[in-house]
């Protein structure tokens, strides 16, 4: 008796570049979102990731990882600009739930409730939505510290009255205790526009090495089909 076994793998070369340029494709696309978002406030650089054996998973294979530094801040003038000088996020209340951001440009409306661009509450760190114990006159009138607390001038007493304190979190929801928050400041992204162009010229080399290899497999493939009509 004799038993003949093996593992027989054959891997057509076109799909195999098809499957390469698509990969390339996605990851430019990152570098892409990256670079549009360079001067957007509370934007985070996005990683690719490549896992192993993508070669053959191809974009099924690429993951990405969110950058989490600090970004570039700059002083906006308006005391109700707030950026996170450590890592951290915003906690804003929305109709789908509780949303983590970096984007820290808030306002309060008639009824004093802290706002965010959308007109969503900002929440404390006790996980409920910011209210003002007096609408200001001003937003000058408003004072928050680094850890996040707000004071807001009372003109009758004239003293600062506490009326919460900014929660800021991890990205697992867990609090940080010391934000360092910047009061009048705008925090703009962390992306580095030289260092991405430096990261998308091998993926770009990458992208038209596999195109070249496919165009010669596909004008093999068109020579092979063409001689075997002539000969039939």
């Amino acid at each position: 008796m004799k038993i003949n076994g093996g593992v027989r793998f054959c891997e057509p070369g076109i799909r195999a570049s098809i499957r390469a340029m698509h990969l390339q494709s996605s990851i430019l696309q990152i570098t892409t979102e990256n670079v549009n978002g360079f001067d957007k406030v509370g934007y985070q650089r996005r990683e690719p990731v490549v896992s192993s054996f993508t070669e053959f998973l191809g974009v099924h294979g690429l993951s990405t990882t969110i950058d989490d530094q600090p970004g570039r801040i700059i002083s906006s003038g308006n005391p109700l600009d707030i950026a996170i000088a450590n890592r951290g996020y915003f906690q804003i209340q929305t109709p789908d739930g509780v949303v983590i951001t970096r984007d820290g440009r808030f306002k309060y409306d008639k009824d004093g409730n802290l706002l965010n661009l959308e007109d969503n509450p900002v929440l404390s760190d006790s996980g409920v939505p910011i209210q003002l114990p007096l609408v200001p006159r001003s937003p000058d009138e408003i004072v928050v510290n680094t850890r996040g607390k707000i004071s807001v001038f009372n003109p009758q007493t004239r003293e600062m009255e506490e009326c919460g304190v900014i929660g800021v979190v991890d990205s697992n929801g867990m609090a940080v205790i010391d934000p360092d928050i910047k009061q009048g400041y705008n925090e703009y992204s962390n992306v580095s526009l030289q260092n991405e162009f430096l990261q998308v010229k091998p993926v770009v080399r990458n992208f038209e090495a596999n195109r070249q290899i496919f165009i010669m497999q596909s004008n093999n493939l068109q020579s092979v089909i063409s001689k075997l009509g002539s000969v039939s």
